[in-house]
């Protein structure tokens, strides 16, 4: 055995210690499904100009949600209640002071305003003229200031930071076209005044407080000014304070003055038992899939499992050093993820098959060491593809749809490193054994395996049926749509809106009992907390006064007198902005996909990639049409993995066809070359599909109301994927081969040699 295999080892070993040691000494962050938080209701007052109508109210409500994401609260709800309130929801606020804190943050009206110093003042002086102000520094002195030149929304971003070769915290400020030329024009007019004179300083006003006067640089020539369109606000800053300063300064002023008028704590969204359900459901999918792995690959297999386990805490450690949020969707996406580590494995340990078979007396650690050569390409094509729909989950989503993005993203890095880095590893420890290579059936890379070789012998033509397969698709295609516009789309309250509620009963009711009640009313998906202002909250859709008395009259029956504190009609959390926004990152996910492939390979393999995507996406669709199940925050999730999956398989499959290809003879034709590259991967579809399946279908079946939408989805998108890597995008494929071909050459950039001068002789 090699020494440089024992280094990997120990760097190996090293790195799952770190992950330890971070995964035991920092908490994770929970979200309100996992642990509650705090829930504000703000109430808009609006004036003759801006009237709190509900157009003007969701523009406050944009507002609020870009300065909470500037906080750093992750996985928040906002929702419009009504005509002319708002409702915040914000995970891990678990106490008063906490709430207290958040809630002055989140409502100041923060208007930001910059002025020029027209002279020091006496405190209870009066300005000189009509539009001036006299207010206190932050130097200790008193200012007059004159009219504001220019205006907060003149300001297009700050933040908090530490210049070079400087301890000091400020907030950069960066000014639109306007306001950066209104800026170098007043900082040139005060430069033309002497060190110390007050004319020469510029005043940043927050709320009627000057927070920041700072003179003009001694190096800033008169009438010059500062240009470049940014500046800094310097002080005594904590980054605590600094960093508080750029995200009310981000958030901009608020359309409405906001006025606090409820706050309370919160309890989870999901009960004990639906949160014991889904860990269960993981945990015994898990086991499954490693058995499974086991079996089919033996003890190479092992290792692959046992870097399965180093996967789950790679993954973690990742989550909590980067102070993500953990939701309940968040771990099926962590869960979701092992499909990819899982994929990786089997492509490698096929393609060491192959190798082997074809070089025996090469042994195994040649085959293995080929066989994660030849699969890094279609390993890379194909997470690389799933971390752009996570990325455009994370840029254009909202709530548990950018949380979602979150954690997948970081459970395909992590499965990257547990597949390609800690099992390889395992993996050649494990081969480099004598006993192993004198009996390589042990290994599990000593045959190509039952099912390759039941397919080599019968050798199906799969691409002769090319157009039947194409049919059949197209059917169910028609099937799917027909549903959508005949049925309709079950939209969740996230889309529609609806009803919060909150109750008092007056006997002793757990959550549990609560949720049960509100399910037998006929309300399954409501969301029911406690609450320390009620009982119980109740969000539910749309419903009527009739069907919100069946509520009540259930939870009478577990719980005796119902008193209803409170009754709010509440607008969609994701709202038209965010609901286009999902339609954008399909839009763009679908792009994305197409201008990676068609570099990666060719245009025609990137449309027959994408096509087969949204095939795959509309039949899912379709099917929760035809059922009535409900298309939710987490129903996007879920669509958007299930593009994921989709090209996943795919790139497998036209990785293996590009592959045939380059290595053709002139007269071998590519529809007969893509049907042998199609049937050579089914092994590996195969074997990754039922790994994947097992975990699947355990969170369907195990891991309640919360999760089993969710699973089924992805199940059904495993399958149809599967389907249309091999029956959709592969036929359609040699079709557009046919009218634009691609060559046979494959394009390789050519070094010159140290001799090779490039001149012509």
């Amino acid at each position: 055995m090699s020494r440089g295999v024992w280094v990997r080892f120990i760097l190996v070993l090293g790195l799952l210690a770190g992950c330890a040691l971070l995964a035991i000494n920092v908490k994770p962050n929970l979200g309100l499904d996992l642990r509650g938080g705090a829930q504000f209701v703000f109430e808009a007052e609006g004036t003759e100009q801006t009237p709190a109508t509900a157009e003007n109210v969701d523009k406050t409500l944009q507002v609020l949600r870009g300065r909470v994401d500037a906080l750093g609260v992750a996985e928040s709800t906002l929702v419009r209640q009504g005509e002319n309130r708002i409702l915040v929801e914000l995970p891990g606020v678990t106490n008063d002071e906490e709430a207290q804190e958040a809630e002055d943050r989140i409502g100041t009206t923060a208007k930001l305003t910059i002025h020029e110093v027209i002279a020091t003042a006496e405190p209870d002086a009066e300005p000189s003229k009509n539009k001036n102000l006299v207010l206190p520094s932050d130097q200790g002195d008193t200012l007059e200031v004159g009219p504001t030149v220019i205006q907060g929304e003149e300001i297009t971003g700050a933040s908090a930071v530490q210049r070079e070769q400087s301890v000091d915290w400020v907030v950069a400020i960066d000014f639109d076209g306007k306001g950066g030329d209104t800026w170098a024009d007043i900082t040139g007019t005060a430069a033309c005044n002497p060190s110390g004179d007050p004319k020469r300083r510029i005043a940043i006003v927050l709320d009627g407080e000057i927070i920041s006067s700072p003179e003009v640089n001694t190096g800033v020539g008169c009438d010059v000014g500062i240009r470049g369109g940014s500046t800094d606000i310097t002080g005594s800053y904590t980054p605590t304070e600094a960093k508080d300063l750029a995200a009310l300064i981000q958030g901009g002023a608020l359309p409405l003055e906001l006025t606090a008028i409820s706050d309370r704590l919160v309890g989870p969204s999901l009960g004990e038992e639906a949160i014991d359900a889904s860990i269960e459901a993981g945990i015994i999918g898990l086991l499954l899939t490693g058995l499974f792995i086991v079996v089919v690959y033996r003890l190479v297999g092992l290792m692959a499992t046992i870097a399965l386990g180093s996967y789950a805490l790679l993954a973690y450690a990742m989550l909590v050093g980067l102070g993500s949020t953990l939701t309940l969707p968040g771990l099926a996406g962590f869960v979701l993820a092992i499909g990819m580590a899982i994929d990786a494995n089997v492509l490698v340990f096929e393609r060491a098959r192959e190798e082997y078979a074809a070089y025996p007396s090469a042994g195994l650690r040649r085959a293995l060491a080929v066989g994660f050569n030849k699969a890094w390409t279609a390993i890379i094509d194909s997470n690389v593809t799933t971390l752009l729909a996570a990325g455009l989950l994370f840029f254009l989503g909202s709530g548990p749809i950018k949380g979602f993005g979150v954690t997948l993203s970081i459970g395909v890095v992590a499965s990257m490193v547990s597949a390609l880095i800690i099992a390889r590893v395992l993996c050649d420890l494990a081969v480099a054994n004598k006993p192993v290579n004198r009996k390589p059936a042990i290994s599990g890379l000593g045959d190509i395996g039952k099912v390759r070789t039941w397919l080599d012998r019968k050798d199906p033509d799969i691409m002769s049926s090319r157009r039947t397969w194409l049919g059949v698709s197209a059917v169910a295609l028609v099937i799917a749509v027909t549903g959508i516009a005949t049925q309709g789309l079950n939209l969740g309250v996230e889309f529609t809106g609806g009803r919060q509620l909150d109750y008092s009963v007056s006997e002793s009711v757990t959550i549990e009992q609560a949720r049960t009640a509100v399910a037998d009313a006929g309300f399954p998906e409501a969301v029911v907390q406690t609450a320390d202002t009620a009982d119980f909250t109740v969000r539910t859709g749309e419903i009527s006064n009739e069907e919100e008395q069946r509520i009540e009259d259930e939870l009478a029956a577990v719980g005796g007198e119902v008193t209803k504190v409170d009754d709010q009609q509440i607008g969609a959390s994701l709202g038209e902005e965010l609901r286009n926004n999902a339609l954008i990152a399909f839009g763009v996910a679908f792009l994305a996909q197409l201008l990676y492939l068609a570099i990666r390979f060719k245009w025609t393999f990137g449309v027959s990639a994408v096509v087969a995507m949204a095939h795959d996406v509309v039949l899912v669709v379709g099917l929760f049409a035809w059922l009535h199940k409900p298309i939710d925050g987490i129903f996007l999730a879920a669509a958007m993995t299930i593009v994921g999956l989709s090209v996943n398989d795919t790139v497998v499959v036209f990785d293996r066809v590009r592959e045939r290809w380059y290595g053709s003879k002139p007269e071998d034709d590519f529809r007969t070359l893509a049907n042998k590259a199609a049937v050579e991967t089914i092994p590996r579809t195969v074997n990754t599909g039922l790994g994947s399946m097992f975990i699947l279908a355990a969170l369907a079946v195990l891991g309640g109301d919360s999760l089993q939408d969710f699973a089924i989805a992805l199940l059904v998108g495993l399958i149809v994927g599967t389907y249309s890597s091999i029956f959709m995008a592969t036929p359609l494929l040699t079709y557009m081969q046919e009218k634009w071909p691609l060559s046979r050459v494959k394009k390789e950039k050519v070094e010159r040699t140290p001799e090779d001068s490039g001149a012509v002789v």
